[in-house]
């Protein structure tokens, strides 16, 4: 699709000889929400860590923003990725630092010398950058507040104001709520769909509640035993497709 921001072809990756991925094929467009759904072991992690670079497919094709990664090293590898941002289940932040310094290491691949090293010396333009990414998130006003006293949802929205900060054209968004309340998955739900809607990024998100998925996501992809086996808009997401992806029978070993 001329649009896609995020595509995958033929993906495959095993663990100690078991098939976690086996030729998955998808894209994401710029201006959508694609959740990712499926019961434990699907592959649907293992997916965007493969995107992301965190894990290494055996086989397949990956390209962002038109580049395909393969045959890319060092620094063009390193710029390459660096437009899809990955935003976790565990939130991975510096509790001691502002939320102001922690968006700002989303821009430290742009930044040299003494910027790249400490928060001391973060530029002005970076700072007022990463407020900017506050402000969208709806967090401005927590900008100098340590990230450890915020609430498990205002960290996340940190963590994915840290993903603009990067100047991402793809995020990912590994099962980002299923360790909040569910008013603050609501609400990061929420953010990820107008951050697709607005921005016009490509957001794919992995997420273990469906409703979520319905009330929030504009397409579902649902992997069964690492098989891309739906992916329509989510009003296609009948009772009868949730119970074959999270079918015990059909998941089992």
């Amino acid at each position: 699709m001329q649009n896609a921001a995020l595509s995958v072809s033929s993906l495959a990756k095993s663990f100690n000889g078991r098939k976690v991925l086996d030729d998955v094929d998808f894209q994401v467009n710029r201006g959508e929400l694609v959740a990712f759904l499926g019961a434990n072991g699907s592959g649907k992690s293992t997916t965007l860590k493969c995107v992301a670079g965190l894990t290494e497919p055996d086989a397949g094709r990956i390209e962002l923003d038109g580049t395909e990664l393969a045959g890319l090293a060092g620094r063009q590898l390193s710029l390459a990725r660096s437009k899809a941002a990955m935003v976790f289940q565990k939130i991975h932040l510096v509790p001691r630092r502002t939320a102001l310094d922690n968006v700002c290491t989303g821009g430290l691949a742009r930044v040299n010398g003494l910027g790249s090293i400490s928060p001391l010396f973060f530029s002005r333009d970076l700072r007022e950058e990463a407020m900017a990414c506050l402000e969208r998130v709806g967090l401005a006003e927590r900008a100098l507040e340590k990230v450890g006293r915020l609430s498990g949802g205002q960290q996340q929205r940190v963590a994915i104001a840290r993903a603009l900060c990067q100047r991402a054209t793809v995020l990912l968004a590994d099962e980002p709520v299923s360790a909040l309340d569910p008013l603050a998955a609501e609400n990061v739900m929420e953010l990820l769909a107008q951050l697709a809607h607005e921005e016009n990024l490509a957001v794919a998100a992995v997420l273990h509640q469906p409703d979520l998925a319905i009330r929030h996501a504009d397409r579902a992809i649902g992997l069964l035993h690492g098989r891309i086996t739906f992916d329509a808009p989510v009003s296609q997401l009948t009772d009868q497709v949730l119970n074959t992806l999270y079918s015990p029978e059909r998941n089992a070993a």
